[in-house]
């Protein structure tokens, strides 16, 4: 290819020049020149190398349906189109799935091995003997550009939701002729186009428009449109339509800013979409220099590149010869190569009517064509022209069902979709919108020139993906010959440019091999996005703390100010441990105070979650797995809430308060999907008159008092007269008041320690918190963090969902078997609990782990293995392993294959290729009589 640089160029500013490199050459352009454009003038031929061969490909398009030329932008936009990236001053472009460099690529060499790795050869050729042992080398050669690490992602990305009456994506002739009739009728209006310029094919083609030239027309009616009101959003894709005719609009940023993301809901869409042009079908119609009719035009008028000197245009339809004429007056020797035998040839230019492209010949880049008649033709640039596809993605996304033409040979929107309207070349019209033609414009007037079969030479199809037309042949000889099987058998279609040249050619050839018509072979689903959205502008906001924003304690400063070391502990910013020194000694410090004495815990991000109204009782039996109704007034109990699979979501502890008022106390990372839970069930399934659902845990803050002295502590601060032991006994709750403010006290525990949570106005608990620490001095009370409270708690065998369970924990699988069997009303996940899966015995059950080889605590996450003639298998794994202060031995806690009837078994586990011991018995290794609960 040997492109040279015009006097033309409508797009760039000569006055502005800039340089940047491209695999370190450097490139100089101007204002204005996209990548590609630059990389074509700059005469570089090959810009990229094929997936799979890696053979030399250069530029094919000047748009989204660029199968070829994939860079990487240093600064984080890897897998970018050089066709729709604007050339910078300074950029750092690089080709991708090549090293060194796309002109020297070490992996070339693959291609001459092509005969032995067609389609679908992986399949059948890495199953012995196994796939695993091949698979980290194929992944390693597998992806096209590489992401910089170094990068971060944008802080911010904008996210927009609109509303309009009428939303037109394409702002070429057909979409600006609807989106002014809509202003004109004074509709709110929406105008989105991927170009940074209205006009569409105005921009590169020759016409006149309501009598000027159609660049001029173009802009004078986006200037009307912006001082009408409408919303012109120009560099902006429309990558899918959704439900109720939600679309998603990708508005690229400039100047190193994030993409911004519209979501826009309009009462009616109009899609001016436009249409691709498709590749013709001959040997070696992949080499550098072979390009697309359109896009040498747009090169051309567009950015001032000629793409060859000696340049042959290949074509079986009219609206080639555009292209053809504007070359030869730009000085090029053209010779156009037509399949249609009665063509009238325009004066001037050289015509071979009723012939074809036989191959085309070259080592990296072409350099000749051999015709059908035989003749060869010298040539730097072979200019082709299959005809056109309609862009029809977004339409088939809003399920529209398409209907095939034979006079323009392409699928066509066909059904009428509410609310949707297909305009111009989308709709398969690729004249001028009647209302605007002058009479001038060429037609199609195109013939068949679809792929053949038992070509000599390979004849590609998926540019991209390296499909030939040999691939399809042996797709259809194994019978894969629907066009789903056909598109994964082949990967025709999966590349990054989702098929956008390959597609029609390939049903083409499947059609010609099974006797079929096109329209019967039929298409592939389209799905959004229609070209790539970077994941910044779906993220919008939510980065950081701003996707998981960190909830916060009410008593943040009174902890920080006591020496707390924080840690994010669901959600929730909560002390692991206080003080100065080595944290494995202040955590063991704490639990064993706790052990010893008494301890101050903040549980305020526990839930309360009250369920209050006449039903409100049934409703909570059919939510929790236990029996709930029975519960007395003054009472709390301990229950499960399962999933619908019958998985355990959480527990906790349920306080009735009232015949009718009840508080969930669900896990303080669970607080959230608990509250959902109930909601949808209760909206569902009961009468929302007669039960009502309030989360009171911001509300509220929750203190506890924990340890052998927590009474006596207590008793100081003032709540003596709610503790006799008669009226409130181990989980059971009473009423009490602090400052004149009503408190709820509650005693249960976390600990095993006898311990009181006292539940106070959020407003209030920096004053109790005070109190509590200035009475706990004489009683030696320490402050307890979230790790201590951890070893506590697996001292006693108590689970932490999610942590000890995993998403197949049912509660057979941790002994509780006896509420399926005695609940006689329906409740969540009951169906799933007398599944096959539910009763196997081989499930991995909630035990204690000891360890027995004296080499110290088991590490979390050492697997239990077994032995067999298959190697080593899992039967379960630690969930929670510490050295227990009050036991001076090390403790586990574990998921294990048949745990509940192999207490005494010793098991063998294995973690980083480390063999341990363990002795399988029951999780309660600390007081597992309970004494100290009532002490």
């Amino acid at each position: 290819m040997t492109a040279w640089r015009t006097d033309g160029g409508t797009a760039i500013d000569r006055g502005r020049p800039l340089a940047f490199t491209f695999d370190g050459r450097r490139i100089e352009g101007f204002s204005g020149d996209t990548v590609a454009s630059a990389l074509l003038a700059g005469g570089v031929s090959i810009l990229g190398r094929s997936f799979k061969y890696h053979r030399p490909r250069g530029l094919w398009g000047a748009g989204v349906e660029e199968p070829n030329a994939l860079v990487d932008i240093a600064g984080g936009m890897p897998n970018t189109r050089a066709t729709q990236v604007p050339a910078e001053d300074g950029l750092a472009v690089r080709s991708v799935n090549a090293a060194p460099s796309a002109e020297k690529d070490r992996h070339a060499f693959l291609d001459a091995f092509s005969r032995f790795i067609p389609a679908a050869f992986y399949y059948k050729t890495f199953m012995f003997p196994d796939w695993h042992r091949f698979e980290p080398r194929i992944r390693a050669m597998a992806g096209l550009g590489t992401l910089d690490e170094n990068v971060k992602a944008p802080a911010f990305a904008e996210q927009v939701n609109h509303h309009c009456d009428v939303l037109v994506v394409g702002a070429g002739p057909a979409g600006l002729l609807a989106a002014r009739k809509a202003v004109r009728a004074g509709r709110r209006v929406v105008l989105s186009d991927d170009g940074r310029q209205a006009g569409g094919s105005l921009l590169f083609r020759a016409a006149t428009v309501e009598g000027k030239p159609g660049a001029e027309w173009a802009a004078d009616v986006a200037a009307e449109l912006t001082r009408a009101g409408a919303l012109v959003l120009a560099g902006t894709t429309a990558f899918g339509i959704y439900d109720h005719r939600l679309v998603g609009l990708n508005e690229k940023g400039e100047g190193g800013a994030p993409d911004r993301l519209w979501r826009v809901r309009a009462q009616s869409i109009v899609l001016a979409t436009g249409a691709i042009e498709r590749p013709l079908p001959f040997g070696n119609n992949d080499l550098p220099g072979v390009m697309s009719a359109e896009a040498a035009l747009v090169y051309l008028r567009r950015f001032g590149v000629a793409a060859g000197r000696k340049v042959v245009v290949a074509t079986n339809n009219g609206l080639a010869y555009e292209t053809a004429e504007a070359l030869a007056a730009a000085g090029a020797d053209v010779t156009v190569v037509d399949h249609r035998a009665d063509v009238a040839a325009p004066a001037g230019l050289r015509v071979l009517r009723g012939t074809s492209i036989v191959s085309a010949g070259g080592r990296n880049a072409v350099s000749s064509v051999r015709l059908s008649d035989g003749q060869v033709l010298e040539a730097d640039a072979v200019l082709a022209s299959g005809g056109f596809t309609p862009t029809v993605h977004l339409y088939c996304q809003a399920q529209g069902r398409l209907d095939w033409r034979d006079d323009i040979l392409a699928f066509v929107p066909g059904r009428a979709v509410a609310g949707v309207e297909v305009a111009g070349a989308a709709a398969g019209d690729f004249g001028l919108p009647a209302e605007l033609a002058d009479g001038t414009g060429r037609s199609l007037g195109i013939v068949a020139a679809w792929p053949k079969p038992r070509a000599r030479q390979r004849v590609w199809i998926d540019l991209q993906n390296d499909v030939t037309a040999k691939d399809v042949e042996l797709a259809v000889r194994e019978n894969f010959v629907s066009v789903e099987h056909l598109k994964r058998y082949t990967t025709l279609g999966m590349a990054t440019d989702q098929g956008k040249t390959s597609n029609v050619n390939g049903l083409a050839l499947v059609a010609e091999l099974t006797g079929r018509r096109i329209p019967e072979v039929g298409t592939t689903t389209y799905r959004p996005p229609f070209t790539p959205v970077p994941f910044a502008a779906f993220a919008g906001a939510r980065s950081g703390t701003r996707m998981n924003p960190l909830r916060r304690l009410p008593l943040e400063g009174e902890h920080r100010a006591a020496g707390a070391v924080f840690r994010d502990y669901g959600g929730w910013l909560r002390p692991a441990f206080y003080g100065a020194g080595a944290p494995d000694e202040r955590i063991q410090a704490e639990a064993a105070a706790a052990r010893a004495g008494v301890a101050l815990f903040d549980g305020s991000p526990l839930g309360k979650i009250e369920v209050i109204g006449p039903d409100a009782a049934p409703f909570l039996d059919f939510i929790y797995y236990n029996t709930m109704s029975t519960l007395a007034l003054g009472r709390c109990r301990y229950g499960f809430i399962l999933t619908e699979a019958g998985i355990v979501y959480d527990d906790g502890v349920l306080v009735r308060l009232d015949e009718d008022r009840f508080v969930v106390s669900c896990s303080s990372s669970h607080v959230a999907g608990v509250h959902a839970l109930l909601e949808e069930w209760r909206q569902d399934r009961f009468d929302r008159r007669r039960v009502f659902i309030h989360n009171a845990t911001a509300e509220m803050a929750t203190l506890t008092v924990t340890g052998p002295k927590s009474r006596a502590l207590m008793e100081a601060v003032g709540f003596g007269a709610a503790l006799d032991d008669a009226a409130l006994p181990h989980m059971a709750v009473t009423a009490g008041v602090f400052e004149g403010v009503p408190v709820r006290i509650a005693r249960v525990s976390f600990t095993g320690e006898r311990s009181y949570e006292i539940s106070v106005p959020a407003d209030h608990a920096g004053a109790l918190w005070a109190r509590l620490g200035h009475a706990g001095a004489a009683f030696g009370a320490t402050l307890l963090g979230l790790e201590a409270l951890m070893i506590l708690r697996a001292e006693k065998g108590y689970v932490v969902i999610g942590k000890d369970t995993d998403g197949t924990s049912r509660p057979m699988d941790f002994g509780l078997a006896a509420p399926l069997a005695r609940k006689t009303v329906e409740f969540v996940g009951r169906r799933s609990l007398v599944t096959e899966d539910a009763s196997r015995l081989d499930r991995r059950q909630f035990v204690g782990l000891e360890a027995v080889d004296g080499k110290g605590v088991l590490p979390t996450g050492a697997h239990g293995i077994e032995r067999g003639e298959g190697g080593l298998r899992s039967t379960g794994y630690v969930t929670s392993s510490y050295f227990s202060p009050a036991l001076q031995k090390p403790i586990a806690l574990g998921l294990i294959e048949r745990g509940l009837s192999r207490m005494g078994d010793v098991i063998e586990l294995q973690h980083l290729r480390e063999l341990r011991h363990a002795r399988i018995v029951a999780p309660c290794a600390f007081d597992p009589e309970g004494g100290r609960l009532h002490a």
